[in-house]
């Protein structure tokens, strides 16, 4: 072999051999409660690590508020807030999230995410919408409204779920809606023809998703509530 195939050869080699390998993303579920506290916390958090592993992408955990500092955030493609209830941030932590969203973090929020920091509009908005009330749990029926994303491509036109159904105080009329719920099929509902109950924006420079569903535990073993909290992780941590 000649000495120019080998050099090629070395070339391109040591190209392949240099080139970093890519690093996973990593989210952070945060689950802190100054209020109710949901039973499916831990179970949540389980279902989001397992789905972590299976699509590859690393999930670290805290209820520690300190937790959101600019140094801790910046290794985090997402911060899911999971079931958070109450005052849970000070004025840092606070300054801590909206650098991150502004320098294009991922925010998802489960449930009770919009049951927090009632006093901080800017998180209302970010998060979509404000937590007002709630009847008992029931089966009702999902209007899948847009699916032309992650969390509901794969979701029927019409899903029937059981799960604790919010009525809100405040929604942020500049995200698009995913879901909306068909108050005739269930009692209990207070906002109308339109009430929506998952939905995504682009938010001051980072993404926000939030999904309404998943007050009981049973919802992290179904398959179309998981591949539907899975979408969103994705979208808004920019894997998809």
């Amino acid at each position: 072999m000649c000495a120019c195939a080998l050099i090629l050869i070395s070339s391109a080699f040591f190209l392949v051999a240099s080139k970093p390998a890519q690093e996973k993303k990593r989210i952070l579920i945060f689950s802190k409660t100054n209020g109710y506290r949901h039973g499916c916390i831990p179970v949540g958090i389980a279902a989001i690590k397992k789905l972590g592993a299976e699509n590859g992408f690393d999930v670290d955990t805290t209820e520690d508020s300190l937790s959101f500092n600019t140094d801790n955030l910046k290794k985090y493609s997402a911060v899911v807030f999971l079931c958070t209830t109450g005052k849970i941030f000070g004025p840092g932590e606070e300054k801590a999230l909206q650098e991150y969203i502004h320098k294009g973090g991922g925010y998802v929020g489960i449930h009770a995410a919009t049951d927090c920091e009632y006093n901080w509009q800017w998180y209302g908005d970010l998060s979509g919408g404000y937590f007002k009330s709630h009847p008992k749990q029931q089966k009702a029926r999902f209007m899948v409204v847009d699916k032309n994303h992650p969390s509901t491509s794969h979701l029927p036109d019409v899903w029937e779920h059981f799960d604790e159904l919010y009525n809100f105080k405040y929604l942020n009329p500049k995200v698009t809606v995913l879901i909306k719920i068909d108050e005739a099929s269930y009692t209990g509902g207070e906002n109308g023809d339109n009430h929506p109950m998952a939905w995504y924006h682009e938010y001051e420079g980072g993404r926000a998703f939030y999904t309404e569903l998943g007050h009981t535990e049973t919802s992290y073993s179904e398959p179309d509530y998981l591949k539907h909290i899975l979408g969103g992780i994705e979208w808004a941590s920019k894997m998809k």
